[in-house]
């Protein structure tokens, strides 16, 4: 079975339809990604597409796994519903 969003076919440089078809969102979410800095990405061509290597895609999603997991541990433990400690926000369990 050919998967579409195997590496083989995407190759090094992925585009914003191509991503968003990875991360399962819409090309404008990821945009927004890519706009506001929290997804790296480099204008190619005198058009100036945007491309997304797929290398820095794979550590973007690892980096969002381990965030979750943070935010998870953190919900989890004794100091959450420390106003202090918390940035202000209570969080209830």
């Amino acid at each position: 079975m050919n998967d579409p969003a195997s590496p083989d076919r995407l190759g090094r440089f992925l585009t914003l339809a191509d991503t968003a078809e990875v991360l399962n969102v819409s090309a404008r979410q990821v945009y927004a990604l890519v706009r506001s800095g929290e997804l790296p990405a480099i204008k190619v061509g005198a058009a100036g597409h945007w491309r997304i290597e797929r290398l820095v895609l794979e550590s973007y999603i690892d980096a969002m796994y381990e965030e979750s997991r943070r935010l998870s541990l953190w919900q989890q433990s004794d100091a959450a519903p420390l106003p202090e400690l918390s940035d202000g926000r209570i969080i209830r369990r």
